[in-house]
């Protein structure tokens, strides 16, 4: 028997000590903001992952099921499924297993550590944009010995992760290309940097290189390269100073407004950009995540009240790591305690109006926001899922109360920018029915055999009316994980991105990992996560009763464990184990024009590279994840935008390892010994010219 792949680092999963100390403030080492009382999602996961069994023959909805699978023209499968959930069926059992799914035909990339981007035989790469370089009219090229913010503000920023790619009508060959940007690694980008003394200099071109960026990109039809159009009228970007407008239910609440902004509507600037979405009506989300590492003095806020709130989205000490503070009052809590509300929402950017301001939709709740995306309802309004990436917090949803109209008209447009202040915003309880005594942690099945799988969505706001008691509108939209608190969510193993398949309605949650899942003081096994010390993740399988993205309730089941195959607690949606490539941390997620399902790994804790996976979603290749490609040392693979001839990741963080800095580099990509490491996005393609994975 093969040995297990081996672990590494000291910091959970695979993270290196300096992504973890720029990226979220080692949120790791700090104390869990969630001290409620709340069910853990570990215990109903636990007795899923040990029924393989009954998982392997897709039957976890009950019988009720068998008029909305009927309505497929299939007949539900129903054998050892427990009763009472009112719900489509899973698909019927495996049958032989052939070839590889179409859209997955190509030969996966092994494992490895190689300081590349590693694609499959018979595939071709380039790099579409870099950090630094320019994008609107004046800025300069990318000079890292001679930056400034003024020219940072018009060049590509820093640590791309989220992607979309939109049309572009009238201009044939051409695409709008969204990114945001996490943060910034200033050992990485200076000189010289000393963290203890950094320059106004060096802090406002950090401020410059967050945000996003708007560029329009260029396809060569010879091949699936593409290539940034600088200085077109579209190309945007958008900073720490930008202006920004909150909209929605909380919008000019009290709670928002601080001395340079006393209308609590007008922000400037966003923070820690992680995973979006892409709206039917033409539009980029972005979320904002680990905002919380920016603001300094939260010990020192007198307010007892305040001091609370903002200890439970993780803001309890003095100085922070970048200083920002020294420079700028509105990162001081002890000044602008309200500024640190101003962050930490969706937000909406419209790509083809270069005069547009982004909209921070508080509609949609404050929290770290690692994902948004929209599905519509039978009658066209909005639905957006999304998950809060912490350990041991909770997954959302927003339902629209206005439809989506469609068509490119001004009317049309201004309209659907309407669509995401109105409705009301849930948040996801799970239910098990073993009893607690027969939860031990092992996964071992509880004697009285039965697992429902089901769950709600509990209302906590709709406009102006508040479903929390003790708490008005505001203070939900506000303070959100704390009405979340409030009203039993499900404690989850950091739910990151959250997507539905365009396809079957089915919503994939990534859960990344849980390294203190049953350490002690921690919460262990009781009735929902598979694994104590949980350094791999999973993905939760959801379907929405009857189909239905409004609903008030679900389904749902596991469909990955991650980890290596040899793992006996890993699970690949019953698919052969040996015939799997092995995966770790489950970050961002797409779906591919045939249904299939793409992961994007951050912190492999398998010993190798992250990479891209794609997996099957449907079908007798159910579950056989295969990898795409990996990325270079240090390197988080994020995007991903799936085409039906092309894919698109961004790199984040290439060379980001401990003992890394300017002067000693621990990756040569993207240019080669001697230049600096620099975030980019590639884009992938067969050298033959036909699909991906056909």
């Amino acid at each position: 028997m093969r040995k297990l792949l081996p672990l590494i680092g000291s910091h959970p999963g695979g993270r290196a000590a300096l992504t973890c100390r720029y990226r979220c403030g080692d949120a790791c080492f700090h104390e869990v903001p969630n001290t409620s009382g709340n069910e853990y999602a570990g215990d109903v996961i636990a007795a899923a992952l040990s029924r393989r069994s009954v998982l392997r023959a897709g039957a976890v909805v009950g019988v009720a099921a068998a008029a909305g699978a009927a309505g497929l023209g299939q007949a539900p499968d129903v054998s050892a499924a427990p009763a009472g959930v009112p719900a489509k069926g899973w698909e019927k059992q495996r049958g032989t297993i052939r070839g590889a799914a179409r859209g997955l035909r190509f030969a996966p990339v092994a494992p490895n550590t190689a300081d590349a981007v590693t694609v499959p035989e018979g595939y071709a790469q380039n790099v579409v944009i870099r950090w630094g370089d320019p994008i609107l009219r004046g800025a300069p090229a990318f000079d890292p010995e001679k930056q400034s913010a003024k020219a940072q503000a018009g060049q590509f920023g820093y640590n791309n992760d989220f992607l979309t790619l939109l049309p572009l009508r009238g201009e044939r060959g051409r695409q709008v290309l969204f990114a945001n940007h996490e943060y910034t690694d200033e050992q990485l980008m200076f000189p010289g940097y000393d963290p203890q003394n950094p320059t106004r200099e060096q802090v406002e071109i950090a401020w410059a290189a967050h945000g996003l960026s708007v560029v329009v990109v260029e396809e060569d039809h010879r091949t699936g390269k593409l290539t940034a159009v600088p200085r077109h009228q579209l190309n945007r970007r958008f900073t720490t100073t930008s202006e920004f407008r909150l909209t929605g239910p909380a919008a000019g609440s009290d709670l928002l407004k601080t001395s340079a902004d006393p209308t609590g509507t007008k922000v400037l600037g966003t923070l820690n950009n992680c995973a979006g979405g892409t709206t039917p009506w033409g539009t980029a989300l972005s979320g904002e995540e680990n905002f919380n590492q920016y603001f300094a003095n939260a010990a020192s806020v007198s307010d007892p009240g305040v001091k609370a709130k903002l200890a439970r989205y993780g803001m309890s000490g003095g100085a922070t790591e970048r200083k920002w503070e020294r420079f700028d009052d509105r990162f001081d809590l002890s000044k602008e305690p309200n500024e640190a509300n101003r962050f930490g929402w969706v937000v909406e950017v419209d790509p083809y109006d270069p005069d547009s301001v982004p909209r921070k939709r508080t509609a949609l709740g404050r929290f770290k926001h690692e994902a948004a995306e929209p599905r519509l309802t039978a009658d066209g309004r909005p639905v957006v899922y999304m998950g809060d990436d912490e350990r041991f917090d909770y997954f959302y949803k927003f339902v629209s109360s206005r439809r989506m109209q469609k068509g490119n008209s001004r009317a049309a447009r201004e309209h659907n920018l309407t669509l995401l202040d109105e409705g009301t915003l849930y948040v996801a309880k799970l239910t098990g029915d073993s009893p607690a005594d027969q939860i031990d942690g092992s996964g071992k099945l509880p004697s009285d055999g039965e697992f429902d799988g089901s769950g709600v969505w509990i209302p906590l706001a709709t406009g102006d009316v508040s479903h929390v008691p003790g708490m008005t509108a505001a203070e939900v939209y506000v303070h959100t994980r704390l009405a979340a608190d409030k009203v039993g969510a499900t404690k989850m193993d950091r739910p990151e991105d959250v997507e539905p398949s365009p396809r079957t309605g089915r919503v994939y949650v990534a859960l990344t990992n849980n390294s203190q899942r049953g350490a002690a003081g921690r919460p262990a096994a009781d009735e929902a996560n598979p694994r104590n010390a949980n350094k791999h993740g999973q993905v939760l399988e959801l379907a929405e009763h009857w189909d239905d993205p409004a609903a008030d309730g679900f389904a749902w089941r596991l469909f990955l464990v991650c980890g290596d195959p040899e793992d006996e607690s890993t699970y690949f949606g019953g698919f052969p184990k040996d015939q799997v490539s092995p995966i770790s941390c489950p970050d961002n997620i797409a779906f591919d024009s045939y249904g299939n399902l793409w992961l994007s790994t951050d912190g492999n804790a398998l010993g190798t590279h992250d990479g891209l996976f794609g997996v099957a979603t449907t079908g007798e290749r159910r579950g056989e994840v295969r990898q795409f490609l990996t990325v270079p040392t240090g390197a988080e693979t994020c995007g991903p935008v799936i085409q039906d001839r092309r894919v698109l990741v961004a790199v984040q963080h290439p060379g980001e390892v401990d003992g890394a800095s300017y002067e000693s580099p621990a990756s040569a990509w993207p240019d080669g010994p001697g230049k600096v490491v620099r975030p980019s996005v590639v884009a992938v393609w067969r050298r033959d010219g036909r699909g991906i994975g056909v």
